[in-house]
């Protein structure tokens, strides 16, 4: 099993800058890919990055692409979400989520990813 424990939301203003952060631990080196995706009330769970095992691809949704940065640290089995130029719509709660090798695709679908962490919450103030 994988425990994901995500950091790093709050309340920011429009245009502001927040860094989440994933801690992965347990069995770890089943992991191949990961991943970022949130939920705003009343919505579905949105795709928002993804990143494969070395850190070579990197995926993201078209609504953050230029503005958000996901990155990993395989030795510290840490994943981060660098979110810049924040704005009202970004309000979410955003769950970092990890797959197995044998079910990626690229990591654009929840589908994909076996683990999940509990969320967080980020807040945009317009």
């Amino acid at each position: 099993q994988v425990q994901l424990v995500e950091s790093g939301g709050g309340l920011v203003q429009a245009g502001g800058s927040l860094r989440l952060s994933c801690e992965a631990s347990g069995r770890t080196s089943s992991i191949y890919g990961m991943g970022w995706f949130r939920q705003a009330p009343g919505k579905e769970r949105e795709f928002v990055g993804s990143v494969t095992n070395n850190g070579g691809s990197t995926r993201y949704a078209d609504s953050v692409k230029g503005r958000f940065t996901i990155s990993r640290d395989n030795a510290k089995n840490a994943l981060s979400l660098q979110m810049n130029s924040l704005k009202f719509e970004d309000t979410a709660v955003y769950y970092c989520a990890a797959a197995k090798p044998s079910s990626w695709y690229g990591g654009t679908s929840l589908y994909e990813y076996s683990y999940w962490g509990q969320g967080t919450q980020v807040t945009v103030a317009s």
